[in-house]
């Protein structure tokens, strides 16, 4: 994709977060995810690479996109859930639902890894590493929240409000690993995000980032501890909700 570099701040965000929402469907062939990926990591290395090697300022770069393509995330309803799953309802739904997103998050892990071994093999630098970890990352944020949505419509929570304020509960139930407590006045996402919360995302994206960085493992073996890691991570964000959203 040609890149004009003039191109405002809002037209690239509209592209991450339509590369984004393309990445969090469950039935992608490895080879479609992979080229998405890719497509990601051009989005972000366009909107704000040399943030990237400065670590604080690169998670809090991270926290303002997942903030920005939280919206963009498709969240399906129950009927619609329902139809795509044969029927299934309650506890069985959610299950598959984990399942899935499990498997779409491994998925990215193994995308990414298998991008990182191909630049150690071929031409051995450290310039997009950063950049190729920022876009797993808000890969799989948005997965989980896509998730995380889906198993409150499950289980009758669905998310109200509108769209920024389902964005922002979304993102502090993801940084909590909790169901989003309607108690809480829901505003715009920027709000949340400028306080507490913020911190609290800030914290979570440190971790994942952390974690992601077995995907510069050298040939495959990156791809395949990236995966198994972000399948279970996400694995345990999902039954942890579940059980939050039973009671």
């Amino acid at each position: 994709m040609k890149v004009d570099p003039a191109e405002p701040p809002e037209a690239a965000d509209a592209e991450i977060g339509a590369t984004v929402a393309a990445l969090t469907a469950d039935d992608l062939e490895p080879e479609k995810r992979r080229r998405l990926l890719g497509r990601l990591v051009g989005d972000v290395r366009r909107r704000g690479l040399g943030q990237m090697f400065r670590p604080k300022a690169a998670i809090r770069w991270m926290a303002d996109v997942v903030a920005d393509v939280a919206p963009h995330v498709p969240i399906r309803d129950l009927e619609t859930l329902r139809r795509h799953h044969d029927g299934l309802e309650g506890d069985d739904l959610a299950e598959r639902l984990v399942r899935n997103a499990a498997r779409a998050t491994a998925g990215v892990g193994a995308a990414g890894g298998g991008v990182a071994s191909l630049e150690w093999a071929v031409t051995p630098t450290l310039l997009s590493a950063p950049v190729l970890l920022a876009a797993e990352t808000v890969a799989v944020v948005a997965i989980e929240l896509k998730l995380i949505g889906e198993l409150h419509e499950v289980y009758g929570r669905s998310v109200a409000g509108t769209g920024g304020q389902k964005s922002a509960a979304l993102i502090q139930s993801w940084s909590g690993g909790r169901g989003v407590n309607p108690l809480v006045p829901g505003v715009g996402v920027a709000t949340v995000l400028g306080t507490a919360a913020r911190k609290e995302l800030q914290s979570s994206l440190l971790r994942r980032f952390g974690r992601n960085l077995t995907t510069m493992g050298p040939l495959l073996t990156g791809a395949a501890v990236a995966g198994y890691l972000n399948r279970r991570a996400t694995q345990n964000l999902g039954e942890k909700l579940m059980k939050d959203l039973r009671r």
